[in-house]
């Protein structure tokens, strides 16, 4: 079997997840975590929308974790996003991170706010 590494570029790959943590980029973030384009932070949820929104240049889409189960975010938090040109694909965070790290690979021009499973 021939084992291809991933290029993620200058993104900055999730690597890994747990009740209340990510791992992202070797660092741990504790709660939710927000990375776009040069930057993780914390994320304390759908209330901190004023670091993706200032990130509209450079993101088409944010991949969306809600958790350990699928939900629909606040329509408010969706609208905002959806107005600044941001897509918004919500679902459970284990499948956000890897269809985030998938699209890095990529090259696409991705976020993501996870939030913690548990």
């Amino acid at each position: 079997m021939r084992i291809t590494e991933v290029d993620f570029g200058t993104g900055t790959p999730i690597d890994g997840y747990g009740t209340g943590f990510f791992r992202v980029g070797g660092k741990v973030v504790n709660g939710g975590a927000l990375i776009l384009p040069g930057s993780v932070a914390a994320w304390d949820g759908y209330d901190a929308t004023a670091p993706i929104l200032a990130a509209a240049d450079a993101i088409d889409i944010l991949i969306l974790g809600t958790g350990g189960e699928i939900a629909h975010p606040p329509q408010a938090f969706r609208k905002a996003l959806e107005a600044a040109g941001i897509g918004v694909e919500p679902m459970a965070s284990p499948a956000a991170c890897r269809t985030y790290n998938v699209l890095l690979s990529e090259g696409r021009r991705v976020g993501a706010a996870v939030l913690p499973l548990g």
